[in-house]
């Protein structure tokens, strides 16, 4: 009896391993994906000369780096020893510092972009007065 509910829980063990690495594959590749696309987009744009590229480059990639960093939080599960957790965290905490120096990018483009609306429109304003 004990014997068999040992084997169930290995298998249950086993099964559940198998998920989290198919949800990590998946992870990672959805990020890469994602950020491929996003610089190829901009590439594009880029030598078309649009406007905002810089933005839509933050943002793809911190959308890749969001899912590269869910895989991260996913490997966690499967972690074996304290010196592989260490290296994990340290990934984590890259990651999540990169992040944040993106979004913190972002924000300071959206507002350049919006200073710059700003003053395409009072220009307009004083032409129309003028």
């Amino acid at each position: 009896m004990l014997e068999s509910i040992a084997d169930a829980l290995s298998y249950a063990y086993g099964v559940e391993i198998v998920v989290v690495r198919i949800a990590m594959m998946l992870c990672d590749m959805i990020g890469i994906i994602v950020l491929m696309t996003t610089v190829i987009k901009n590439a594009y744009r880029y030598f078309h000369r649009k406007k905002h590229v810089k933005l839509m480059l933050a943002q793809g990639i911190a959308l890749a780096l969001e899912f590269k960093l869910a895989a991260e939080v996913l490997r966690t599960i499967t972690v074996r020893e304290v010196s592989e957790l260490i290296v994990l965290g340290s990934i984590i905490l890259l990651r999540g510092a990169i992040t944040l120096l993106i979004h913190w990018e972002i924000k300071t483009e959206k507002a350049e972009i919006a200073l710059e609306q700003q003053q395409e429109v009072q220009t307009a304003k004083e032409g129309v007065d003028s």
